[in-house]
């Protein structure tokens, strides 16, 4: 809609509250209510003033002023307020300069978009997440001085098996073996189906939904494709619907990369592909039906693929997930079939219209509008500069030679690994400025001493079984 028809279709629905939603810098949403007879033609330019220096990651107290921006065509009736209510997600602004801002993760995937078009590459990159996630009946987590513990508990998990009780029913899935049981066993049926009516109802297209591989009720809900910045914003509606809906049926939605020990975490495979006009720039009679700049494509992402983690990787838990033996992409190389490898070509069909790549590493902690900017910012890196990716490794990655596994690069092992990899790569991000020396640096502050150094100076529960009795 125009900021016109916003006007209007408040009018006709009766629309009392006016919902202006934006991503801080870390990656979750924030929100801010008006009464809807506060929303004029006016506010899509000159918008609401807010405080900048309480949201993570932003303005100091200084300069603390800034000014949030509805965007018109992300409007959406919210499904979850009692009093008829819509949904904005806006743009953050500068009140001096009236420049976007520029630790606004919605503007970095723009300035993204904006630099490919510039390129002459390409006028489109579409992405389509594969976002999954835990349900669960209830969970509990505490650290004090003194303990740390947490908890979380599913009907389906595998660790209820032998509980005796009544309403235990025995159907409970096991490790690793989540994937498409039919119900009784998939008790979340008809919960995943709510939320995709939700997401229908408020013009979110989906593909399809399943339990996936763990026990204790992980899902996952497929995206139809879209442009980068339209994805990051629909990733971020998809968050709040899943976790609303599991709220109003008494559950918990968390998508936490690895909650449970010894099964499946949750990813985010990313499908991505570049289009110019009408024509699909990934396809051709090149490997798996790649073009040459599809190669160049798979060449950038590999070789940045260590800095990107720290974008599409973002916390220090999605490095218990990406560990062998889970199905998790920790080897970076390309395949056409191979679910081990960074970077997989699905094969499901010869339509060159659906030629495309699958980076298999990130999760669903990160900031999408950061993590689809990197990787289509490592992409243009390798198509201008030719970086061929090598050859692909088909073979079953656990069978090759102790010599020839070594010889294969692997994901970071650690949010500062990843860390130290952006510090020392991304000059590729500053191309164009979409990505600002100030964000990157302070991201890497940020998440170093917020996250890595928080957690290293706190004593471990394993830690206890470990050492003891030393």
């Amino acid at each position: 809609m125009t900021p016109a028809q916003v006007l209007q279709f408040v009018k006709q629905k009766k629309i009392e509250f006016i919902d202006c939603r934006f991503m801080d810098f870390p990656g979750l949403w924030q929100h801010t209510t008006y009464p809807s007879s506060e929303l004029k033609l006016s506010s899509f330019k000159e918008g609401f003033g807010f405080d900048g220096s309480s949201i993570r990651g932003w303005q100091a107290i200084n300069e603390s002023d800034m000014i949030l921006v509805p965007v018109a065509d992300t409007a959406k009736i919210d499904p979850f307020y009692d009093r008829p209510t819509l949904s904005l997600i806006c743009d953050i602004k500068d009140p001096v300069t009236k420049k976007n801002y520029s630790r606004d993760p919605r503007s970095v995937g723009r300035k993204a978009v904006e630099y490919l078009k510039a390129s002459k590459i390409a006028d489109r990159a579409y992405f389509g997440p594969e976002m999954e996630f835990f349900v669960f009946d209830n969970v509990w987590y505490d650290q004090k001085i003194n303990e740390a513990a947490y908890r979380v508990d599913s009907v389906e998990g595998i660790w209820n098996r032998g509980r005796q009780d009544i309403t235990n029913l025995g159907y409970q899935v096991r490790q690793k073996e989540g994937y498409f049981p039919c119900p009784p066993m998939d008790t979340m049926t008809n919960l995943r189906s709510e939320m995709v009516a939700v997401m229908t109802a408020m013009g979110i297209p989906v593909e399809c939904h399943h339990h996936e591989v763990a026990t204790g009720g992980q899902a996952e809900i497929d995206l139809r494709f879209q442009e980068l910045v339209h994805m990051a914003d629909t990733c971020m509606y998809y968050k709040y619907i899943v976790k609303n809906v599991a709220a109003r049926h008494g559950k918990v939605a968390t998508f936490m990369p690895k909650p449970l020990f010894q099964d499946n975490g949750s990813g985010m495979h990313t499908h991505f592909s570049l289009w110019k006009g009408d024509r699909p720039l990934f396809a051709g009679k090149k490997y798996a039906g790649l073009s040459e700049l599809g190669l160049y494509a798979i060449g950038g992402i590999l070789k940045h693929a260590a800095s990107l983690i720290a974008f599409t990787n973002p916390t220090t838990n999605s490095f218990k997930r990406l560990v062998p033996g889970y199905e998790a992409p920790v080897n970076l190389v390309y395949s056409s079939r191979n679910r081990s490898a960074a970077i997989r070509i699905p094969v499901y069909s010869d339509n060159p219209k659906t030629k495309r790549i699958e980076f298999r590493c990130p999760d669903s902690s990160c900031n999408p509008y950061l993590a689809f900017a990197a990787m289509t910012m490592a992409a243009i890196d390798g198509i201008k500069n030719k970086i061929h990716p090598g050859d692909p490794l088909d073979r079953d990655l656990y069978d090759l030679e102790p010599e020839e596994y070594e010889a294969i690069a692997s994901a970071p092992t650690d949010l500062e690994e990843a860390l130290d990899a952006l510090e020392k790569d991304h000059r590729f991000l500053l191309e164009g400025g979409v990505f600002t020396e100030d964000v990157i640096h302070y991201w890497i502050m940020y998440k170093r001493e917020n996250e890595v150094a928080a957690l290293r100076q706190r004593p471990h529960p394993f830690e206890f079984c470990m050492y003891f009795d030393i």
